[in-house]
């Protein structure tokens, strides 16, 4: 094997003159300790529950599930004007319902509204605490399977006022055998799928038990 000789080195390099010696900085004395201030064991204001709002003057039966609290219909509006007080705008009414602010347009273009929608003097849509309600149900309805044609006639009737009880009953009864129907068919299919989880989990726990 060949041997690696060191390099030589033929040439010394330029002596380094070295810097002037630094002057260290005086020590610094440090601050005293600060010591921290107790805590503060809140009052009782302090910790007082949040203003429920508007939503909360609901009956908790046609709350919506996205209440704004925030929003207060029964608010006067800026400038103190009566036209304002006690309604909401459609941005609001959208935000109280949990619907978009087309779903609302369309709501009214369909005839499913119980009332005419107010306008402001501006001819905005003010949306009263009693449209909310309205249009609550009207969303429960939705969700669960009742068609558009349906929501109209069940709208219809109510405007119509006394009198038509039987047509309603009946409508909303037909309504909830096919909820019913629905709920026991995915009670079934939920079962189905229970089953398959615990054929996979006995297997699982066989092959970690080995």
């Amino acid at each position: 094997m060949a041997t690696i000789e060191a390099l030589t080195v033929t040439s010394s390099p330029p002596a380094v003159t070295p810097s002037p010696a630094v002057t260290p900085s005086p020590a610094v004395t440090p601050s005293p300790a600060v010591t921290p201030s107790p805590a503060v064991t809140p009052s009782p204001a302090m910790v007082a529950e949040p203003d429920q709002g508007w939503c909360a003057r609901l009956d908790p039966a046609v709350r919506p599930d996205g209440c704004d609290r925030s929003v207060d219909p029964f608010a006067v509006g800026p400038g103190g004007a009566p036209e304002a007080a006690g309604t909401l705008t459609i941005a609001e009414a959208a935000a109280a319902t949990g619907v978009s602010a087309h779903t609302l347009r369309y709501y009214e273009r369909a005839g499913l509204m119980r009332d005419p929608v107010a306008r402001a003097s501006s001819s905005h849509r003010r949306y009263t605490v009693e449209d909310v309600r309205w249009v609550t149900f009207l969303t429960k309805l939705r969700l669960t399977g009742m068609p558009i044609r349906e929501m109209a006639r069940y709208a219809e009737l109510v405007r119509a006022g006394e009198g038509n009880e039987a047509e309603r009953l009946a409508l909303l009864t037909e309504h909830r055998r096919r909820v019913l129907a629905r709920l026991d068919e995915v009670q079934r299919n939920l079962t189905a799928i229970n089953v398959k989880i615990s054929i996979y989990q006995d297997i699982y726990q066989e092959r970690v038990v080995r």
